[in-house]
Order: C-alpha cells, then structure tokens, then sequence
C-alpha cells in the first residue's frame, strides 16, 4: 500500500474513495477540477471491473477461475497484465503477479475490509496497494511491527513465467491452480492512467494518487508536486516522515506496517516473498521511490521490500531515488533522494 500523503484542504484538490482506498485528484487550474474528476472516476471504475481480485464479476476473477484454458480479455486487463509480467521480469520475479493463491493461503481471500486485525484492534478497512481488489488500507499500530515466525506459508508453488498472453487474439492463459494478483502493479498503473486522463480533460497539469501512490501528467506548479511521504498515506502534515517535491513521473510508497491482518493466530502482511511463498521477512518498514512513472515505482518498492538489506545496493544501481524506513526508524537512501 502506498504511504505518500498530499494535502487535501485545497481548491484545487479533491477527495474521494475509489478502488477501496482513498483518491486524490490535484490539478494546476482548479477550474477543471470537477470535468477532470469525472473523467478520472470514469476510468478507476472500468479499471476496477478489469483488475479486482475481490470483485466475483471482474475479468481477472474470470481468469482465474478458467481452470487453466486461453480466456478472452479486454485490452485493458491485457494492458494490466503486461504492466505486471514486465515488472516480473525486471525484478527476477520478486514482483510476482501469480502470487494470488498465496495471498489466500496466508488469509488474505477478501477486502482488508472483512479481515480480522490483529491484537484486538479496530477492523481494518479499504484497500491499499489496494484497487478493489489491487491492495488494501488500514488504520496502522504506530509502535509496532508484523511479526510473522513462518508458521504459516503457501504451499502452491507461482511462476510469472507460466502465464501467456496472446496480444493478437486477446486471450490469457494462467495454469491451475495459480491464481493471478495485481497487487505490485496495478494500483500505481491506475494512478498513471488516472493522471493521463485528468490532464487530458482539463487541459492542465495533474496529480493522482490512490491509495498513496502518486502519478502526474503535465507540467507542475512551479514548486513541484509536494508530497509527504509517511507510513500511512491519510496522515497528516504532520506526521513523521519527509516532505519532498518532484516535477514529472510518479512516487510510490510501500510499507509492511498498515495492511496488516491477523490470520490464525499469526500478525500478516500483504508482501510475499516469492522465493518462500509467505509473507516476506524483511528489514524495511516502509520503502518509497520515484521513477518515470507510478507503476515502475511501485514495482521497484515491492521488489525492496522483499530484497531486505539488498535492495539499497539495487536501487543505487537502477538510479532510482528512494527512501528506505527501517523496523528501527532509520533511514537509508539510494540515487538522488534528498537527505534533509
């Protein structure tokens, strides 16, 4: 889930729930802000009926559930899942799309929003790194971490290569029993789509972030898009973190400390470690980067969080700017990230 926050009390900003999570739409002339929302609900809804995991009636359900036959998709499932194979691919599979079957064994078979939290706290609600169906949001413990002793863990063995996508004819085809998640690459793919679109229909620059993770389009303010970057993306200003600006591409956040669930007995997280098929025993509790775009953001985030005390090295080599939050609250950068 994404954790970068922008200011919401603003003329030239709106507000609203999509996808099981929070979106906020921020543009250069605030004249064109109510046509540039309705163009940007208009595409989170079809993106929501393409890509939900949760959704019976979404296309990527009839995926999964086709039993390992060529299914028939829209080209903007197809857009969705070559977003996510690529990510596979540039990340040696740490980004893994065929994890979904995983993420059910682990507990994680419905909306954060009917999971049991952990320790008695308040239901968890929403999506994050959530779409409905992409990830989910919740209230976070703010002094303390998941803790997961490895008890629990997948026994369905994923493969991102085994997925095939036929452009020309349209149709994909996912072997049983694996099951698809658009979880590290969908949300933020949304947010570049959404921004893309708010642009075009108001003429102006753009700023979209859902559930945290943020995209632009468009030339910026003149200061840049700010963005506070904190564990949860609808904390305040004031809230522990880094306030940063960026002028063009896309930021995004993940963080093993918010969408959090208790699932037998056991505190889990929604980022799973390909290589143990369970949630990943990682050093970072929150990892943020900026890229060209959202959607290769948040692929290089998820792929962090699950490289542990390697990713700096590897963002370093990428070039990426991030920001790497450990269990301790230290921070540790890589590429241009400002230190102050």
């Amino acid at each position: 889930m994404g954790a970068s926050a922008v200011s919401v009390k603003r003329p030239d900003t709106a507000r609203w729930e999509a996808l099981g999570t929070s979106v906020v739409l921020r543009l250069t002339d605030p004249t064109a802000l109510e046509l540039a929302r309705a163009s940007v609900e208009h595409e989170l809804n079809a993106i929501d009926r393409a890509c939900s995991r949760f959704r019976a009636d979404s296309e990527l359900s009839r995926v999964n559930g086709a039993g390992g036959r060529p299914t028939h998709v829209s080209p903007l499932l197809m857009e969705a899942l070559t977003v996510a194979l690529r990510g596979a691919e540039l990340t040696d599979g740490d980004a893994d799309p065929t994890l979904g079957r995983a993420l059910e064994l682990a507990g994680y078979d419905r909306d954060l929003l009917l999971l049991t939290p952990p320790h008695g706290e308040p239901p968890l609600y929403g999506m994050q790194k959530g779409h409905a169906g992409l990830e989910s949001r919740g209230e976070p413990d703010r002094h303390s971490e998941p803790e997961w002793d490895g008890a629990i863990a997948a026994r369905v063995i994923a493969g991102w290569r085994s997925v095939t996508l036929d452009h020309a004819r349209s149709t994909v085809r996912v072997p049983s029993p694996i099951r698809l998640d658009l979880g590290a690459s969908a949300k933020a793919w949304a947010a570049d789509r959404a921004a893309e679109r708010a642009a075009q229909a108001s003429g102006c620059g753009a700023l979209v972030s859902i559930g945290g993770d943020i995209a632009t389009c468009g030339e910026a303010p003149a200061e840049g898009w700010r963005i506070r970057v904190t564990d949860d993306c609808r904390s305040d200003p004031s809230a522990s973190g880094q306030t940063v600006s960026i002028l063009s591409g896309g930021l995004a956040t993940s963080s093993t400390a918010v969408r959090r669930w208790s699932h037998d007995g056991h505190t889990m997280h929604h980022i799973i470690d390909p290589a143990t098929q369970a949630p990943a025993e990682t050093i970072w509790r929150t990892v943020s980067v900026a890229a060209a775009c959202c959607a290769d953001a948040n692929i290089a985030t998820t792929a962090a969080l699950v490289r542990s005390g390697a990713a700096p090295a590897w963002l370093e080599q990428l070039g990426l700017p991030a920001r790497l939050l450990d269990r301790s609250g230290n921070v540790t950068t890589a590429g241009s990230w400002p230190t102050g």
